[in-house]
């Protein structure tokens, strides 16, 4: 990545310094890194107090009770995981993580999550059905409450940043099911061919 933006930054220059318009291009890049403060210190608030939340359910054991709830519904999904692993907690919290849209929280809990399936993996170079699940389902990201698109959009001024609500959570939840769908189908697909 940092080749890519170093690349687009001196064809940006370039490109002004030929067409005499270096001046734009340095107004650009200080009104740039004023928006990315500006959008830095709006997601500050609402990171915080979404993490708060998450960390509160976690330490009063809250996250194990909805686990509990959830493990029915989870269990078709993610056969191959024991009731008692550590890994359909943080399932849960991952979830939790992404409907409300801190897709960054999401990420390192998910990183453990594979971490966990991986250690139950008896096949250590080929993934598991549980974590290609896991992985569909955490790509595609459900969001009840996409607080961080939000708070961006606040960020940038916008007159309803929560405008974004109901189109985010139609389009999350549709990939959210289509990537459960998929991982089945290939799931039973990738057995029939393993069979021949």
């Amino acid at each position: 990545m940092n080749y890519i933006f170093f690349f687009l930054i001196g064809i940006s220059i370039i490109a002004g310094a030929v067409n005499n318009k270096l001046g734009d291009i340095t107004s650009a890049i200080v009104s740039g890194c004023d928006i990315a403060v500006k959008i830095a210190f709006s997601l500050i608030g609402i990171m915080a107090f979404w993490l708060g939340i998450m960390r509160i359910a976690e330490k009063s054991g809250l996250i194990t009770h909805i686990s509990k709830l959830i493990y029915p519904l989870i269990k078709p999904l993610f056969s191959d995981i024991k009731k008692d692993s550590p890994a359909i907690g943080d399932i849960t919290m991952s979830i939790s993580a992404n409907a409300l849209g801190l897709t960054n929280a999401a990420t390192p809990i998910g990183l453990k999550v594979m971490k966990e399936l991986q250690e139950d993996n008896k096949e250590k170079d080929v993934a598991t059905d549980s974590m290609c699940m896991f992985l569909g389902m955490n790509t595609a990201g459900f969001q009840l409450i996409p607080a961080t698109v939000i708070a961006v959009l606040a960020g940038l001024g916008c007159n309803n940043p929560t405008k974004i609500i109901i189109p985010t959570l139609i389009v999350t939840t549709l990939a959210f099911i289509t990537a459960i769908i998929t991982a089945i189908i290939l799931k039973k697909v990738w057995k029939i061919g393993g069979a021949e």
